[in-house]
């Protein structure tokens, strides 16, 4: 039984003949002629494709692009311990990733549309997910490379590992000198790149391929020891960052939890949200668009914080006017190049307005009812300094009474405080006249 079930998941049945496969592997990794002309083509193509956030026009191109070649051999050289072809996959994949840099950076720096589109932003920073569709990308294009029926895996490969769109994005990142975008987009490419190769290696090993030999042996153990050991250097960094992003990953489901729970559920709007995963400690910063908190609120969230397994972070609220508004002009100005700095004043001065506005027709017609002698009711905000060190917003209430009738101020001052959940009133009669 155990022998039918190895049989049935054995990689062997419809095995390719092991000479065509290495055949097949050592033409692909070439780029002279007609490849690097193919390259640069598809490099175009994606650019466009990411320039005008067209998904269809970017599949396109990673369809048509000849990257996966080395990097396949490369893994392939890796398990075999072939120098001579893992020096060959090297130098082709340098000669191949420059060339796609250097073209998808022409092409940015000359096009007239230079805003930063969803396609382009996505593929700016890595995730773990990215290593996981790698990885699994990687077996499925190395187990259809040595099948003798090639099938449908090979296109769905090129399109689910996407080597093409990072390395146009970190093209993108030079032409326009932000190096975040460069760096953050290359990282990426380097991510599937490496494991593309490490999950060819395992398959390659599984498949028990024959070792290149050598007629000096001490050779050949110099080359061993040398591709076991740059084997080690590729594989033990490779996982540690697949951690490293796993680790992120379950940060920033947190942080969301956290926000949703503390804040969007009690009807707190956040206009803006920067999470720094990479500091020490790490840091939450949130500005909100009416609520402010005190110190103690904000000692209170922060040790909240251990509560949703976000540990070594510090939550800080931008609650400053002029820090603000840099930093919402920064956030927005790296979405939206069109928003102009008078929009966000224009944004900032209508809140003050709200804030200082008191429009509830309930209370004026209460205070119609309860206090009719009262005419012409004004109600209001505004800010009192009553000294040098301190301030504070007190609710005026101003009111105009034509009659020789009396009020009652200090029944009318206390409905005023119960109403309006304020100890500072004020109460201001105007000018009968």
């Amino acid at each position: 039984m155990s022998n039918k079930m190895f049989d049935f998941i054995s990689l062997h049945q419809g095995e390719e003949k092991r000479e065509s496969v290495l055949e097949n592997i050592k033409q692909s990794i070439s780029f002279r002629g007609s490849n690097l002309w193919i390259l640069a083509c598809a490099i175009v193509i994606a650019s466009v494709g990411l320039n005008v956030n067209s998904t269809a026009v970017v599949i396109g191109a990673m369809l048509i692009s000849p990257l996966m070649g080395p990097i396949v051999g490369a893994g392939f050289a890796l398990a075999v311990f072939d120098f001579e072809l893992l020096k060959r996959c090297g130098k082709n994949l340098l000669i191949a990733t420059i060339v796609s840099l250097v073209v998808s950076a022409i092409y940015f720096f000359i096009s007239p549309f230079k805003d930063a589109q969803p396609e382009l932003l996505a593929r700016t920073s890595p995730t773990i997910y990215d290593v996981l569709i790698a990885f699994f990308g990687g077996l499925v294009g190395v187990i259809a490379l040595t099948r003798v029926e090639k099938g449908n895996p090979i296109p769905g490969v090129a399109i689910a590992t996407a080597l093409m769109p990072p390395l146009c994005t970190a093209g993108y990142g030079l032409a326009m000198g932000n190096f975040s975008y460069f760096f953050g987009a290359f990282y990426l490419y380097s991510i599937n790149c490496f494991f593309i190769c490490i999950a060819t290696y395992f398959i390659v090993r599984y498949l028990k391929y024959t070792p290149v030999q050598f007629k000096n042996i001490r050779f050949e153990k110099q080359i061993r020891y040398g591709i076991s050991f740059l084997l080690l250097l590729m594989i033990v960094p490779s996982f540690y960052l697949a951690y490293n992003l796993l680790k992120e990953k379950q940060f920033n489901d947190n942080v969301s939890k956290f926000i949703e729970n503390e804040f969007t559920a009690n009807g707190y709007t956040i206009i803006f949200k920067e999470i720094k995963y990479n500091t020490s400690p790490k840091k939450i910063e949130l500005a909100f668009l009416s609520k402010r908190f005190s110190n103690e609120e904000e000692k209170q969230l922060n040790h909240r914080l251990n509560q949703y397994q976000i540990f070594n972070t510090s939550l800080i609220f931008k609650q400053g006017t002029q820090d603000l508004k840099k930093e919402i002009l920064n956030e927005l100005g790296t979405q939206n190049k069109a928003l102009s700095e008078k929009d966000i004043i224009i944004n900032n001065l209508q809140n003050e307005i709200k804030e200082f506005k008191f429009d509830d027709t309930e209370t004026y017609k209460e205070i119609g009812i309860l206090f009719p002698e009262a005419k012409n009711v004004s109600i209001g905000k505004f800010l009192l300094f009553p000294n040098s060190d301190s301030a504070k917003i007190e609710t005026v209430v101003l009111f105009h009474h034509q009659e020789k009738e009396e009020i009652d101020t200090l029944k009318l001052k206390k409905w005023l405080i119960q109403k309006l959940s304020t100890n500072n009133i004020k109460l201001v009669e105007l000018d009968k006249n």
